[in-house]
């Protein structure tokens, strides 16, 4: 039979690449994420593995077992959830993982609601990182947000539900169109508000011209005020803009979203989380 803990490191090795990062990630050492591997490629029967050098690839028997792996390991989240659900309440270390707009913004009136036996433990992080962090069990729920012009950055593994949805605005000017000359301030490569900005621009037929590089929302408003440059900015981080900022909404929605494994959304502490976000009155829900 083959071994479920031995199909996480081979589901993860198809998500990162490398057994070192798998081992990062998992912490393991790499030899022994290679040990486990071997194992996995005997009690399957065929070769998972492609070795050339340092580096490997997965077969396509591989790449089937991992379609399979998938399925198996979110059983065995629902699984866990539901025996959690049925011999204990909402209670014990809850590991949340948001956005930093959302764990300022959000996340103080929603960890004040949930029941006092849960032990909340935010972190910050990136949405395009949320995925990873959720396979790895670093965190067990999380707060993300998706932005028009960029795809959904969740995989397979992450099940997610919408929460709110809220305008973007354009500080300083009245269109894109008009702002096509000046200086932009853009958040940091890499993440999924630079490139928002980057494709809304896009569309609007020209190219922004980066002056400063800025992921804290209320610094962009800051230097927007200074005079430093235009930006987009999502309504949550905008309720109380700069004297002399001005803001134009745009025909562009920012969505958030609660993370969490596919069929760990039944677990006490899980669900407890769900229900406060979700009765939470922050936008008209769309």
């Amino acid at each position: 039979m083959l071994d479920p803990r031995k199909l996480r490191l081979l589901r993860e090795l198809a998500h990162r690449g490398t057994i070192a990062a798998v081992a990062e990630a998992l912490t393991f050492t790499p030899s022994a994420v290679s040990q486990q591997l071997s194992a996995l490629e005997r009690e399957a029967g065929v070769p998972l593995l492609e070795r050339t050098g340092r580096t490997v690839t997965l077969t396509p028997a591989a790449h089937l077992l991992v379609e399979h792996a998938q399925a198996v390991l979110e059983q065995l989240e629902r699984a866990e959830a539901a025996l959690r659900a049925v011999t204990e309440g909402p209670r014990g270390p809850l590991r949340i993982g948001a956005f930093p707009t959302a764990a300022r913004t959000l996340l103080p009136p929603a960890l004040a609601g949930l029941p006092p036996g849960l032990e909340p433990m935010v972190t910050e992080i990136d949405p395009a990182d949320v995925s990873a962090a959720l396979r790895a069990g670093e965190l067990d729920v999380a707060l993300i947000h998706e932005y028009d012009f960029v795809p959904p950055i969740t995989d397979r593994s992450v099940e997610t539900h919408a929460l709110f949805s809220e305008a973007v605005f354009l500080t300083q000017r009245a269109s894109l169109e008009e702002a096509r000359d000046d200086p932009w301030i853009l958040a940091k490569p890499g993440t999924l508000c630079h490139t928002m900005t980057i494709r809304a621009c896009q569309a609007a037929g020209f190219e922004p011209r980066a002056r400063h590089h800025l992921d804290d929302f209320d610094t962009v408003l800051a230097f927007a005020a200074a005079g430093q440059g235009v930006a987009l900015v999502p309504e949550l981080a905008a309720r109380s803009p700069h004297p002399g900022v001005r803001l134009t909404p745009l025909p562009i929605s920012r969505r958030t979203l609660i993370a969490f494994r596919r069929g760990y959304g039944g677990h006490p502490a899980v669900s407890a989380f769900h229900q406060v976000m979700a009765g939470m009155t922050v936008f008209q829900s769309s």
